[in-house]
């Protein structure tokens, strides 16, 4: 599957069982575990997601991206 690669913007593929992100463009190689950390931290669109995953924060912030390593 194509994906954006983070570091030069060209297609990245990302192997059939999500294991690794790949981009022949610049040699990036990294997990997807770690690709989708590294664009959550990079990019605002993503890691306002984030904060749908931290239940309910009713009367609390949901705190940092540091806070999800």
């Amino acid at each position: 599957m194509k994906i954006k690669c983070p570091k030069c913007e060209k297609n990245a593929e990302l192997s059939p069982d999500f294991s690794f992100v790949k981009c022949e463009s610049c040699d990036f190689d990294m997990s997807y575990g770690e690709y989708v950390k590294f664009i959550a931290h990079n990019e605002k669109t993503y890691s306002d997601i984030l904060g749908d995953y931290t239940g309910s924060t009713e009367g609390h912030t949901a705190g940092s991206l540091d806070e999800w390593d």
